[in-house]
């Protein structure tokens, strides 16, 4: 809250002339108002006659689908390559429908070359180059203007007038033509619906006729590879005595495979016989009592057996040993059968140990020729295999070209069978009928935009003018842009008024405002001499033609009322206060007494107007500067001063001579007169610095030529004086008739 209440504080503390005026911003808008209204008014009648004399054009619209998967007899799109499910492909018949093929295309069905829309007469000119006879002739050739050209130049002009526009989110797309003629709009329109529908199944039929052609020549061609490829395999079988090659290569490959495992089983029982026989070798093949104790022999099936009837037989030895003695018949018998079986066992274990010596020499026999008829086998199957490589080789060959034999044939028997059926790309939802009214121009919205378009172009033009007008227009501008005292204005006369109703406008009872508004400026000039007296009071301009000179006059008018009032026309160069008042150009004025050749009663004209003399300039001299710098215009000065208790000097523009510089400083006061709107505000200012070097003492500013009309729209408090002055002037009138 204690910021916000600062933030407000600071606000107001701000200068006036900081917060945006935005009454003052918008007063030239009221000041003009009428203007600005009467140029739209004008402008937008200038539109409606400019849009009566244009041609109405008509628009026609017709509505396409356009199918993103066409009905097919069969599905052949290999052969179309059209994809249609391509985010690109409606994008690309939006297109195709825009193309200057289909538009010549229309243009050309439609004859639309003579058509009176377009076969227009010549202009104004192309007549005239064409009747030029002074051109020379190889000039003149290029003024021929080609047929084939102007179609060309019709064409591009007709393809602007077409427009196509698809509907969001579907398939269809709207096209549009817009004509002069109405009936043409629509006939275009449709006609470039149906001449795209015809030149897609045009392009379909040519497509499919085009792959028949190349898919027949193709299918000869493939005919003559397979019939190739299969002669050469019958050549391959004939040569090589081939009959099953298949069968040939699974037997050799069955036999390879068996003879392998005969050679593993024949290498595993050479190897056995060789350990058998290296451990014989190594124990001796007499000592059978250690061939008894090896793994081998005692796992051997005979072996076993003996040496189970030997265990037997110990038993029973053993057995008979507990009842009888060693020379029992029964031991004896017990002990050669004992022996009988040791025996045989010995000659078993001999016998086993010549049988695996004659194994390990037949397994031996056996491995080697197992493995020759290997190696033999294996040659004959590798000779078999290239064979077989080749024969495979030209059986692919022969596949491959059926294949693609087969393929090419389904591909034309399609084409050939989809060739008669035409499915057009898109269909008509919606035909083009003839319009019964114009889309443009929209006469009433033009005019309407052409009226607000004025209003708001005038105003933005005032509102430029007036920011980069920087003239004085107002008392106020007097004081805030020129720091001076606004000491008021003298209103613009009226355009009528003769240059005598102008400089004695004073006096003229139907101009009270002009009156009242001379007074005004008296007033403020008397209010300015409280504290001291302002007899003598210099009016000068910043430049030319700033009416200081009818300033002059009416000042002298207004303080005739009160008391008598010298006026002296000080400008020596360029004179015209006599003229005014009517005085002969020999008139001896105020050069003569400065010059010293004549006296002041000649120079004085006495009660030119009630209360009011004047001094003219009288003879222009040669060096004017000079003589009003003297102190003998000085001591004129104070002489006059005791005959009149106001001087009223009439004095040259500060920025043309320095004259007005060299009088300030012997004056009272100073009076400048600025053109209401016509000055600009450097030349004042730099007018009021001149006059402040040369210690003249400004008092103030009057307005001369202020348009009060105009000021009374938007600042009312110039039209108080009008009622004033006319109240004014109507007790006047009763007193005299009383």
């Amino acid at each position: 809250m204690i910021q916000n209440d600062n933030q407000a504080t600071s606000f107001l503390q701000q200068p006036m002339d900081q917060i945006v005026d935005f009454k003052k911003m918008f007063k030239p808008l009221f000041r003009y108002k009428w203007r600005i209204l009467t140029f739209s008014v004008l402008v937008s009648v200038l539109v409606s006659f400019f849009l009566l004399s244009m041609t109405p054009i008509f628009s026609a619209t017709s509505t396409l689908l356009i199918e993103s998967e066409q009905a097919k007899a069969i599905k052949i799109d290999e052969v179309y390559g059209i994809n249609s499910g391509q985010q690109e492909y409606y994008l690309t018949q939006f297109e195709i429908i825009k193309s200057r093929t289909i538009a010549e295309r229309v243009f050309n069905d439609l004859d639309l070359i003579n058509h009176p829309t377009f076969n227009q007469p010549p202009s104004l000119l192309s007549q005239l180059k064409s009747n030029l006879k002074f051109v020379p002739k190889e000039q003149a050739g290029e003024f021929n203007v080609d047929e084939n050209a102007v179609k060309q130049r019709l064409i591009e002009g007709f393809s602007k007038n077409i427009s196509v526009s698809p509907v969001r989110n579907t398939q269809l797309v709207k096209i549009s033509y817009e004509s002069p003629d109405a009936n043409l709009a629509a006939l275009v329109s449709n006609a470039i619906g149906d001449t795209y529908i015809l030149s897609q199944l045009e392009a379909k039929s040519g497509m499919t006729h085009k792959a028949n052609v190349w898919l027949g020549g193709r299918l000869e061609e493939l005919r003559l590879k397979l019939d190739e490829s299969e002669n050469r395999l019958e050549e391959f079988k004939i040569n090589n005595g081939l009959i099953d090659v298949e069968g040939v290569t699974a037997l050799d490959a069955k036999e390879l495979e068996s003879l392998r495992d005969e050679i593993t089983l024949a290498r595993s029982r050479k190897a056995q016989a060789d350990s058998f026989m290296s451990v014989v070798q190594r124990y001796g093949a007499t000592d059978i009592s250690r061939l008894e104790s090896l793994p081998e022999v005692t796992s051997h099936q005979s072996i076993q057996n003996v040496k189970r009837e030997v265990v037997l037989v110990e038993r029973k030895v053993s057995e008979l040993e507990q009842v009888y003695g060693p020379k029992h018949p029964k031991m004896i018998a017990a002990y050669a059968e004992l022996a009988t079986v040791e025996k045989n066992l010995h000659r078993q274990i001999t016998r086993l140990v010549q049988g695996i010596e004659d194994e390990a020499k037949t397994a031996a026999q056996k491995l080697q020729d197992l493995q020759a008829q290997f190696n033999d086998s294996k040659g004959s199957y590798q000779n078999l295999s290239s064979i077989d490589t080749d024969y495979r080789r030209l059986v692919r060959e022969i596949d491959t070209n059926q294949q693609l034999f087969e393929s090419f044939l389904a591909r034309q028997k399609e084409t050939e069978v989809t060739g008669d059926f035409d499915s057009p790309i898109a269909r008509f939802t919606d035909r083009a009928v003839v319009p019964l009214l114009p889309v443009k121009p929209k006469k009433k919205v033009l005019v309407l935009l052409t009226f607000f378009a004025s209003l708001v172009f005038g105003g933005v033009v005032v509102l430029l003018l007036e920011a980069l007008n920087d003239t004085v227009k107002s008392n106020e501008d007097v004081e805030k842009l020129l720091a001076q005292r606004a000491l008021g204005y003298i209103p613009k006369a009226n355009k009528k008024a003769s240059f005598e109703d102008i400089n004695f406008a004073f006096y003229d009872k139907n101009l009270p405002l002009h009156s009242e508004a001379v007074r005004t400026i008296r007033t403020s000039i008397s209010l300015m001499s409280i504290g001291g007296d302002l007899n003598t009071i210099e009016v000068t301009s910043s430049v030319p033609n700033e009416g200081k000179t009818n300033v002059s006059m009416n000042l002298a008018f207004a303080y005739s009322t009160m008391e008598k009032v010298l006026l002296i026309d000080a400008d020596l160069r360029k004179s015209s206060l006599g003229v005014r008042f009517g005085l002969p150009t020999y008139q001896p004025g105020l050069a003569n007494l400065l010059a010293k050749t004549d006296t002041v009663e000649n120079c004085i004209i006495s009660n030119i107007k009630p209360n009011v003399d004047i001094m003219p300039a009288g003879a222009i001299p040669l060096n004017p500067q000079e003589l009003l710098s003297s102190e003998t215009f000085a001591d004129l000065l104070a002489e006059l001063k005791k005959s009149y208790t106001k001087i009223i000097i009439d004095t040259p523009p500060v920025h043309a001579v320095s004259d007005a510089l060299v009088i300030s400083s012997k004056c009272d006061a100073v009076v400048v007169v600025v053109k209401s709107a016509n000055t600009r505000i450097d030349a004042i200012k730099m007018t009021l610095a001149k006059i402040n070097q040369a210690r003249g003492k400004v008092v103030g500013v009057v307005l001369n030529q202020f348009n009060t009309k105009e000021a009374k729209h938007y600042n009312g408090d110039y039209g108080y004086y009008q009622a004033y002055g006319q109240d004014y002037a109507i007790k006047q009138d009763n007193e005299k008739a009383s």
